[in-house]
This record gives C-alpha cells, sequence and structure tokens, in this order.
C-alpha cells in the first residue's frame, strides 16, 4: 500500500505532467511554463538529484529550439496517450523518485548493490538464426517460468526497482506472459529487446491496452549489412514492423550492435533520418563483445573507430545536428554515470536458467533465483566484488573489467568461486583474456587522450566544436556516396 507521501508526490506528477502536455501543445515556443514544472519537480525530489543536475536541465530547456523539446513534441504528437502516461510516470516518478529512495534505504540496511533495472531472458528461443548472436546456438531448452518471471519483478520493486529489460532469444516468443506481467505490475516499465518479428496488430492493440511496454528493435544497419546477418529478408521485415508500429503510434527504440564493419553506416545522417522517419525515438548502441564461441574478435573497433564513434554520438547530441533522436553508447558514456553500472550499481542480469549475472556480457555467476533471492544473490562473493571495486578503471572510457580491463575478470573469477554460465559451452574467463586483451592495449592510449579533453569539457572542449562540425559534415558526405551507391546496387 503506499504511504502518504507516495500518495501525494503521485498526485503532485499527475498535476505536472497534465500542465506539461498543455504548455507543450498549446504553445511550443515558450519554454517559460516547462522550465516552471522542472523547479516544481526539484522540489519534490529533495535531495536525491544534485542542483548542478537540475541547473543542466534548465539550461538545455532554455532554448526553444533544443533538441529535446523537439523530440518531446514529437512524443506528444506520435505516440499514443496511454502508453506516453503510464511510461512516464513508471520512470520518471516510481523508477527514479520513488524507486532511488527504496534503494537507497536498501543499500545502507545491507551493504550490497541493489540494482535500478533487472535485465532477464524469458526463453532461449528464437525464430531467427544471426551469425555472431550467442543466442542462437541456445535453442528452446532454457525458460524462466510465469511465476519465476512474476517473482523477478515482485521482489525487485521491494527493492525500489522499477525498471524491467527483458533479452533473449526472442523475448516475445512469450509475448502473452509479457502482457500478464504488464498487467500484473502497472507501476513498472518493461522494455523489450526484439527482433520484432512477431509483433502484430493484435499485439499492438494489446500493448496500448496496458500502456507500460516498449520496445527496442534490433538492426544492423541497411538491408545488405542487416540481412548478412539476420538473414534474407529480415531488414524488410524490420521496417514492415516499424510501419506497424508507428501506425498504432506505439514509440519505439533501435538496439544496434556497432562493429568495425558498420559504424560509420549506423551513426549516418542517412541511416538515423529513416529510423526517424519509421517512427523511432531512441537508440541503443552497444559496442561489440568477443563473447562465447562463435566471437569474430576482428569485429572489434580499432582505436580511431572508436574515437569516432564517441565524438560522432557526442555531435549528434548537440543542438548543430538536426536528426531528433535519444542516444545513449553502452560503452562509451561510461563517463556520465561513473564507469562500470554492472554488477548491481545500476543493473544485473537474469539468464534463462535462472543465473544471477552481473552484466548481459559476463556470463559467469555464483547464485541462482532458483536457489536464492535476488537479494541474497547479491550478496555473493560475484557481485560484492562489483560493489567494492567499481569503478575498474578512473579512466570511464575504459570502464569494463572484461573489454578495457581484460586481466581484472579472470581474478574475481577465481576469488568469487564464479562458474560459467555459457549455454553451449564454458568459456574460461583466460580464454576471454586472449581475446579482448589485444583489444584494450590498442585502445588504451587514445582513451586516455579522449578522457584528458572530455573529463575537463564534459561534451568536448569547446573551442573544438566548429570544427568538429566541419569535420563531420565532410565526413557524412563521403559516407552518402558510399550509402547511394549500396543501396543503387541493392536496389538493382
Amino acid at each position: 500500500m503506499a504511504s502518504i507521501r507516495e500518495s501525494l508526490e503521485v498526485t503532485t506528477f499527475k498535476a505536472l505532467y497534465k500542465k506539461l502536455v498543455s504548455t507543450v501543445q498549446n504553445s511550443e515556443q515558450s519554454t517559460e511554463g516547462i522550465i516552471s514544472m522542472v523547479n516544481a519537480a526539484e522540489k519534490v525530489t529533495g535531495d536525491l538529484y544534485s542542483k548542478e543536475g537540475w541547473d543542466g536541465i534548465r539550461e538545455s530547456l532554455s532554448d526553444p529550439n533544443n533538441r529535446w523539446l523537439r523530440i518531446i513534441r514529437r512524443a506528444f504528437r506520435d505516440v499514443d496517450e496511454h502508453i506516453l502516461d503510464r511510461n512516464l510516470m513508471n520512470i520518471v516518478y516510481y523508477a527514479s523518485i520513488a524507486g532511488i529512495r527504496t534503494k537507497r534505504k536498501m543499500i545502507k540496511k545491507h551493504h550490497c548493490n541493489i540494482p535500478n533495472i533487472i535485465l532477464f531472458d524469458p526463453t532461449t528461443a528464437c525464430n531467427l538464426h544471426c551469425k555472431g548472436c550467442w543466442s542462437a546456438e541456445y535453442g528452446h531448452k532454457w525458460n524462466l517460468s510465469y511465476e519465476e518471471m512474476e517473482d523477478i519483478v515482485r521482489q525487485g520493486e521491494e527493492m525500489g526497482c522499477h525498471l524491467y529489460f527483458m533479452t533473449g532469444g526472442e523475448p516475445l516468443v512469450r509475448k502473452d506472459d509479457i502482457i500478464r506481467l504488464a498487467d500484473k505490475f502497472p507501476n513498472s516499465a518493461f522494455h523489450i529487446f526484439t527482433n520484432a518479428t512477431l509483433i502484430d496488430d493484435a499485439f499492438c492493440a494489446e500493448v496500448r491496452r496496458v500502456g507500460n511496454i516498449t520496445f527496442a528493435v534490433s538492426i544492423e544497419g541497411f538491408e545488405d549489412q542487416n540481412d548478412a546477418r539476420r538473414g534474407e529478408g529480415a531488414y524488410q521485415h524490420i521496417v514492415e514492423s516499424m510501419n506497424l508500429m508507428k501506425r498504432n503510434r506505439i514509440g519505439f527504440a533501435a538496439s544496434i550492435c556497432y562493429t568495425s564493419a558498420n559504424y560509420e553506416t549506423v551513426t549516418s545522417d542517412t541511416f538515423l533520418r529513416q529510423l526517424v522517419d519509421l517512427g523511432c525515438f531512441h537508440v541503443w548502441y552497444f559496442h561489440y563483445m568477443p563473447i562465447g564461441q562463435g566471437a569474430v574478435p576482428e569485429l572489434l573497433l580499432t582505436a580511431d573507430q572508436r574515437k569516432y564513434m564517441i565524438e560522432r554520438i557526442r555531435y549528434l547530441r548537440t543542438n548543430e545536428a538536426d536528426i531528433d533522436l535519444m542516444l545513449a553508447d553502452f560503452q562509451n558514456d561510461g563517463q556520465f554515470v561513473g564507469g562500470c553500472i554492472a554488477g548491481g550499481r545500476s543493473y544485473i542480469h537474469i539468464n534463462a536458467k535462472g543465473d544471477l549475472e552481473p552484466c548481459v556480457f559476463i556470463h559467469y555467476s555464483n547464485s541462482n533465483i532458483r536457489d536464492k533471492s535476488i537479494l541474497e544473490g547479491m550478496k555473493e562473493p560475484l557481485m560484492m566484488a562489483y560493489y567494492h571495486e567499481e569503478p575498474w578503471n578512473k579512466n570511464h572510457f575504459k570502464p569494463c573489467p572484461m573489454l578495457e580491463n581484460p586481466d581484472l575478470l579472470p581474478n574475481i573469477v577465481k576469488n568469487s568461486h564464479a562458474k560459467s554460465t555459457d549455454y553451449i559451452a564454458e568459456e574460461m574467463p583466460e580464454d576471454l583474456y586472449k581475446k579482448t586483451a589485444p583489444y584494450a592495449a590498442q585502445w588504451s592510449d587514445t582513451a586516455d587522450e579522449l578522457w584528458e579533453e572530455y573529463s575537463k569539457y564534459g561534451h568536448g572542449d569547446p573551442a573544438k566544436r566548429s570544427e568538429m562540425k566541419e569535420k563531420m559534415e565532410e565526413h557524412q558526405e563521403g559516407i552518402r556516396e558510399k550509402m547511394e551507391a549500396s543501396l543503387n546496387k541493392t536496389a538493382q
């Protein structure tokens, strides 16, 4: 049962939200009303977040042409009202205010990490067989029961967690159970990483009804690059599914694994504009990780390629870029979140066998939800190593104990007596080290140079801004020419 404080806060935030809708719809060029609502939200949250953070929000929103305002306006125009209402309430209030309060109390009481987000795999089953995907080899062997998924969310909410991401396998193989789960927990948000092939009109209607489900559609680039990995016809199906969600007013994200082969394409103006046209609002970028037997270390980026990713995405976040997408780079945004966020510092992963893992990319564990509660698992040696040792590196362009600090993971696994949780074949951390150590060595000097600049200036040296814009525009011209040639070849 909600406390009196929570009930009052919920009422306040609903009123602020209604006022925000009215302000955006009736006065698109004025930001004064929105700034006043930011001020009111700051008062409600108290000391949960720093004044510097709120000042940054106010500064960003003071420009009527700010890209965040453009995205907000597009969302109010193009997304189903119930979906927008429910997700904003769950993410902004239940997850980021009430949930954070509970999390901090739990950390103080239990002296361990408590996650803001729980990722879990409903199943290993998938209707595709993508090259390089570790899920491709799992088959239909492992599943979490509906009761286990319900228990994960119940335990999570008790710890203050109201954000649940589902991976796999293909989570929508279990779409009836996902709808049932969203119905059961209306104050939590469920974000599904999917190949989108199982989305149809009937399912869209259910998603609009419950309101607290959103999607991240996996895509690798244009048709030739995407289908080379996901199979012939996959790209067209993705486009059809995106159009279907757009017609049903279901805002969605794109989930992109960037590699040495596609990093330019998936950050290009041409590609990103197409995502906007198809109804996308957000892009999750994930650095390729050479995990498992089918890993291809050649897909890891060179130092220059990764530097380009960092500079390109940060440029796309400026008002000088006119592509209205929210962008998150799982590896390179460590600067903004204090390094590695795994091990429960921000999130944990539960696989389809129930193993509690510190990260979706770190397949080692010494606890299982079928034997222990999630809280008990957070106190096991592997998770406690994250609690005591994060951040793994003071340079947050080197956040990961596997990829940029590869000597750490073998010791963490050994000292915690963790076991490999790979579904197909046990991968010893020493073998993983052999794949990541050369990458870490070639990245280190560039990472140090970038950290010296970005830790001082946040989003980069302002004096270099015009130079950066010119550099990006010139580079995009070259990419556009290559893309047009490739798209023409595909069309023929």
